[in-house]
């Protein structure tokens, strides 16, 4: 803590003395006005109505909560130049707490500000654990229609807000009365301001904007009460200006002995809001990081942002104040300026600080439309950025998630807006993920067979009857939406006299699956057995396999075949086929004599290349070590007992990946290289039965490369001539597959 303490003591005083301290000066003083401020017109919108009588107070509360959480994330927060404020989407919820507590006289003002604070402190104890556990990845996520639904409907709300602020009753019947001169009079001056006040910010983006227009502004209606006459004190009666109901300091607003007269039953009432203003919060912090991050073009530590934030919130609601966080227009000028270092939030911090304890008699000159106004300014911006710009970059489908939100937000309330628009979310995503299909590929045995490698005349059972087998390889999240299509598609496999003997379904590609996609599928399965039809699933999950075994009769779960990948239950598909084929006493002699006429090419390449094979060992001998493998002994890779060419001469072992798939099986008459020497996909050779094989030491053969020239090359044209074989076998597979994926 202390060598963390002297490790910003020292990078702020090279902050003073670098060349960053006049930007930060500048954007800091700016910042701090502008958010002086907007403060100000939200804590007075806060504090009105029953609570008009400790506006002053409610400003306060709002000050202290603004200054302490831009001075503690000036510090604490990973992005240089952070600047903190109230957002005026939890100013809507705080309205709404001011608003609902059932309380008189002080006691409502003081059970209001208990009720902000232990939001304050409930809202940081909880970013403090996010943080503290690692956890923003869990609740970092928000659909970006649910996300600029609800921007859209807190800017409708604050705008409707200030209209009621300035005396303008905002119901659409009222209309016309808006438009009578002693009406147009009280709202006119502040909606006219805000609106100019944001088009001159977008226009120009200037940061001295806001502040100086508020000056002007503030000495332009006084000019103009002063031409018609009217003193301060008929304008504070009048509602005109602001009045001030603190006796001293904005801060504190409340002392220890007032905290005897909160209502505890009114504010255990308020829990409900509480809860809401926690959620608002955590989805401001959300959305200001992100939104931070992506207009800064800075990756940020989430963890620390809401451990920042967490703190500052804790140290607020302690001290007597509000829940604040992030301003991404404020802190992205930072950037802009030159001005990424912590004194700009220090500046800042330390503008609003001066307000906060010097006094509240300004607050006596500023205008009621001025508050207005800036309730306007602020909510032209959120409607801009949820409404405008969304339509822009969304379809019509998604846009219209974010008007739901927004109408609904309008109408009946946050909760219920967002609650709306999460459903609908759900629902278009579900519709959208349902018209996907979770089969990636279709194919048979005859277009794709397994890496074993099998004597000629299986190999043309295979491809006279490879249709018998039929493979599916699913993926993605297979849920309620894509499993019953799914399920219809399996079904046509088994229609009509065409049905196969084999099923296969690879799992390796599915992500996940609902109760629903297991009980689909397992009455699939019921009704494959049910015609006789052998199911072979593969890479199936432990939690799918649990589902299938507790959804399925155990005699129906007891006939599946179950394979670690798609390889392997291919092989036994395979086997299903041709054993099917010899058992067949249907099978006319004509058919068995066309497959092996079909055969016999093959069988004349495959003796003519084993007597090559033969030749060629009897040649080598004198050069050759015997050497014999037990079945699963490593012939190459890993735990190999020495390096070499090896010839195989008795049985069969297989090739693997590093993720242990099956790559090819070798049998007698091939060759199998060190692990340094095969192909960069396998990195194993292991039997898959007893072996034999004579090995050719590297010494041997480089000494046959320069004594031996002939019996070299005789040797390296048969390892050549059996490697062009099996890569061309290998490019027509990859071919058949491209094929069955565009198919599918």
């Amino acid at each position: 803590m202390r060598s963390s303490l002297r490790g910003l003591g020292s990078e702020l005083r090279a902050d003073i003395l670098s060349a960053k301290a006049i930007p930060a000066l500048s954007a800091g003083f700016t910042s701090g006005l502008g958010l002086l401020v907007a403060q100000v017109a939200f804590g007075s919108f806060i504090f009105s109505g029953s609570l008009a009588p400790f506006s002053s107070q409610g400003v306060g509360l709002v000050l202290f909560g603004n200054f302490a959480a831009c001075l503690v994330v000036a510090f604490a927060s990973g992005y240089r130049g952070a600047i903190s404020g109230l957002s005026p989407a939890l100013v809507i919820v705080m309205a709404s707490i001011a608003t609902r507590v059932d309380a008189r006289g002080e006691a409502l003002f003081v059970t209001t500000a208990a009720a902000l604070m232990i939001s304050a402190v409930a809202t940081g104890v909880c970013c403090l654990m996010v943080g503290r556990f690692r956890l923003a990845n869990l609740v970092r996520f928000i659909p970006y229609p649910v996300a600029a639904g609800f921007v859209a409907g807190i800017g409708g709300v604050v705008c409707l807000a200030a209209m009621s602020l300035m005396g303008a009753d905002p119901d659409w019947r009222a209309v016309p009365a808006l438009l009578e001169s002693p009406l147009l009079w009280k709202w006119g001056p502040g909606a006219a301001y805000g609106i100019a006040l944001y088009f001159a910010l977008k226009r120009w983006g200037n940061a001295l904007i806001l502040p100086v227009s508020v000056a002007l502004a503030v000495g332009a209606y006084h000019l103009a009460l002063a031409t018609l006459g009217i003193s301060g004190d008929e304008a504070r009666a009048a509602g005109l200006l602001l009045t001030s109901t603190a006796d001293g300091g904005l801060w504190p607003a409340l002392g220890p002995a007032d905290l005897v007269q909160v209502d505890w039953p009114a504010l255990a009432g308020q829990l409900p809001n509480m809860l809401t203003l926690m959620l608002i919060a955590f989805i401001c912090v959300i959305l200001n990081v992100a939104g931070l991050e992506l207009a800064g073009n800075q990756e940020l530590d989430w963890d620390r942002e809401f451990r920042a934030t967490g703190f500052a919130s804790v140290v607020a609601g302690l001290g007597g104040g509000t829940v604040a966080t992030l301003i991404v227009p404020s802190s992205l000028r930072s950037k802009l300026l030159g001005a990424t270092t912590r004194l700009t939030g220090l500046v800042a911090a330390l503008v609003i600080g001066g307000a906060l304890f010097l006094g509240d008699g300004v607050l006596e000159i500023v205008p009621t439309p001025l508050v207005g106004g800036i309730l306007i300014f602020a909510s032209l911006g959120m409607l801009d950025e949820g409404l405008m710009r969304s339509r822009r970059r969304l379809p019509w489908s998604e846009y219209g998630i974010i008007l739901l939100i927004f109408v609904m937000i309008i109408s009946f309330g946050l909760f219920e807006g967002v609650g709306a628009g999460m459903l609908a979310t759900l629902v278009f995503f579900a519709v959208r993920l349902s018209q996907g299909s979770p089969i990636e590929s279709r194919f048979t045995a005859r277009e794709w067979q397994s890496h074993k490698a099998r004597p000629v005349p299986d190999r043309a059972i295979l491809l006279a009857e490879g249709e018998q087998v039929q493979a599916y390889r699913l993926r993605g999240y297979i849920f309620f939406g894509s499993v019953s299509p799914l399920a219809d598609q399996l079904k046509k496999s088994l229609a009509g006299p065409s049905r196969p003997a084999c099923l296969l379904l690879d799992f390796a590609a599915v992500s996940g699956f609902d109760f629903s996609a297991v009980s689909v599928l397992g009455r699939f399965l019921q009704t494959a057995n049910a015609a006789g039809v052998q199911v072979v699933l593969s890479a199936l999950s432990g939690q799918l396999r649990t589902g299938l075994e507790r959804n399925l009769p155990p005699l129906v779960f007891g006939e599946l075949l179950l394979e670690p990948n798609a390889d392997r239950a291919l092989e036994r598909c395979e086997e299903i086929v041709i054993a099917a084929w010899r058992a067949d006493a249907n099978l006319t002699d004509k058919r068995r004599t066309s497959l092996l006429e079909h055969a016999v090419g093959d069988l004349e390449r495959h003796l003519e290349r084993q007597i090559h094979f033969e030749d060629l060992v009897k040649e080598l001998r004198r050069w050759l070590t015997p050497h014999q493998y037990s079945a699963d002994e490593a012939l190459s890779g890993p735990g190999a007992p020495g390096e070499g060419l090896q010839l195989l001469l008795s049985g069969r072992a297989s090739a693997y990946d590093s993720a242990g798939a099956r790559l090819y099986q070798f049998i007698p008459g091939d060759a199998i290289w060190p692990a340094d020497a095969l192909d960069e996909r396998a990195t194993s050779v292991v039997a898959d039965e007893p072996c034999r094989t004579m090995v050719l030491p590297s010494a041997a053969r480089r000494w046959l490369e320069q004594h031996e020239e002939r019996l070299a090359l005789k040797l390296y044209s048969y390892l050549l001539a059996g490697r062009f074989a099996a890569e061309s076998e290998a490019d027509q597979e990859q071919e058949d597959s491209g094929s069955r994926e565009e198919s599918a």
